[in-house]
C-alpha cells in the first residue's frame, strides 16, 4: 500500500472511531501508535525505535515522562506528547516537549490528539523549540502538498537536514493558508477593506462596510466554488463542461438581493467540502442535462442539488453538517434514501441513480 493510501486508511479509521475513543491512553492504542509504526515506519514494540514513557530529567523536575521518543541512528530524533482525541490541542499541552526539547538531540516535536499533528522544531532559537508548528497535519482535512514532507520523517527516508531546511518555509506557508481559510469563512473588517478599496472607490463608510461584507462572503465562496470546478476537471479529464446558453446560465444565477438579505444568511455556511460534492454530482449529470441547469441550495440541515433550481425536482441532498456524512438520494416519489459516505469520491458510486432521477424529471417535461 503506498504511502498517500496508507495515511487515507488511517484517517477513514479516526473519522469511524473518534466518537467511541473517551482517553488518552485509548487515543495512543487506536491511533496514534497506528500514525508511528503503519505511517512513519517504526516499530512501536522495538526499543530500539520507540521509547514510550520516555524520561529525561529536566533541572529540578525528576521523573517527568513523555509519551514516545523515537529513535533513528541510536539518537532520540523525534519527540511525541499525546492528547486525547476529543481535547483540541492547545499550546499549554506542549509545556513538557519544550522541556525536554532542550535536553535532547531531538529536533522535531509532535502534539497530537490522534487526528491532528503539530510537528514542531527550533527555527526561531537553536535547541528551543518554537511556539508555533512548522507543518500540521489534520487526518480529518488531509493537505496533499504536505505528504512529502512528512515522507522525509518516515524511518526508510528519515532526512533531518531537508526537514529542518524547509520548515521555515512550510511554517509560514502553513500560516498563511490558514489565515487564508479563516478569512473566506468569516472575513475580518481589514480583508473586507482591503478587497472594497480595489473594486470601490467610494468613501469606507459603515454602511459600505456592512455592503461588502455580505458582498465579499460571496465572491469568496463563488470562487471556490470555481476553484472546485477547475480541479473536478482536471481530474475528470475534460477540457470543460458542455457549453451553456446564455438564457440557460442567467436561469441558473440566483439574481442578487438587497444587501439586508446578504446579511441575514440565519447562520447558514457553505463549506468548500459541500461545494465540491455539489461539482461532482454535476459532472456525474452533465452527459444527460447541461451543467448550467444544475443548482444549489444550502441549508442549515443540508445541501439541496436541484434540477432547473426547482425544489420539485431534487437530484440529491449533502447531509454534510455532522461527524458522519450522508448522500441523500430520491427515488420515483421523491423519497429521500440516506446513503453514508466517509468520502467524497463515493459519490461516484451512485452514478447510475443520479443520472436515473434527472432522467426522470426530463421526461416529465418532455
Amino acid at each position: 500500500m503506498e504511502f498517500a493510501e496508507r495515511l487515507t486508511a488511517l484517517a477513514a479509521k479516526v473519522r469511524q472511531q473518534k466518537g467511541q475513543i473517551e482517553t488518552e491512553e485509548a487515543t495512543k492504542n487506536a491511533f496514534i501508535m497506528p500514525f508511528i509504526s503503519t505511517i512513519l515506519g517504526y516499530d512501536v514494540f522495538n526499543p530500539l525505535e520507540v521509547i514510550p514513557e520516555f524520561t529525561a530529567d529536566v533541572g529540578v523536575k525528576k521523573g517527568e515522562k513523555i509519551d514516545y521518543a523515537i529513535m533513528h541512528g541510536g539518537t532520540v530524533q523525534i519527540l511525541i506528547e499525546c492528547k486525547k482525541s476529543k481535547e483540541p490541542l492547545k499550546i499549554e499541552h506542549a509545556s513538557q516537549l519544550y522541556r525536554y526539547f532542550a535536553v535532547t538531540n531531538a529536533r522535531i516535536a509532535i502534539l497530537t490528539n490522534g487526528e491532528v499533528y503539530q510537528f514542531f522544531t527550533d527555527l526561531d532559537a537553536p535547541n528551543r523549540m518554537d511556539a508555533k508548528p512548522f507543518l500540521v497535519l489534520d487526518l480529518g482535512d488531509i493537505d496533499e502538498t504536505l505528504l512529502p514532507e512528512l515522507l522525509k520523517l518516515t524511518k526508510d527516508i528519515f532526512d533531518l537536514d531537508s526537514i529542518i531546511s524547509a520548515a521555515g518555509e512550510l511554517k509560514y506557508i502553513g500560516a498563511i493558508k490558514r489565515a487564508i481559510a479563516a478569512e473566506f469563512k468569516e472575513p475580518e473588517d481589514d480583508w473586507v477593506k482591503f478587497l472594497t478599496s480595489k473594486v470601490y472607490e467610494g468613501a469606507y463608510t459603515q454602511k459600505v462596510r456592512e455592503q461588502f461584507t455580505g458582498l465579499v462572503t460571496k465572491a469568496t465562496k463563488q470562487f471556490l466554488n470555481d476553484q472546485v470546478n477547475d480541479r473536478l476537471k482536471a481530474a475528470l479529464g475534460t477540457p470543460d463542461f458542455p457549453m451553456a446558453t446564455d438564457a440557460e446560465l442567467a436561469a441558473s444565477v440566483t439574481s442578487e438581493k438587497p444587501v439586508e438579505d446578504d446579511l441575514n444568511d440565519n447562520g447558514i455556511v457553505t463549506t468548500p467540502e459541500e461545494l465540491e460534492g455539489y461539482n461532482i454530482v454535476r459532472a456525474i449529470v452533465c452527459g444527460d442535462v447541461k451543467p448550467a441547469r444544475v443548482a444549489q441550495r444550502d441549508a442549515k440541515s443540508y445541501f439541496a442539488i436541484l434540477l432547473d433550481d426547482n425544489n420539485r425536482k431534487p437530484i440529491a441532498r449533502l447531509h454534510f453538517n455532522r461527524e458522519q456524512k450522508y448522500l441523500g438520494l430520491f427515488d420515483a416519489n421523491k423519497a429521500e434514501t440516506r446513503f453514508p459516505i466517509s468520502s467524497l469520491e463515493e459519490i461516484y458510486e451512485h452514478a447510475d441513480a443520479l443520472r436515473t432521477s434527472v432522467k426522470a424529471y426530463l421526461v416529465e417535461a418532455s
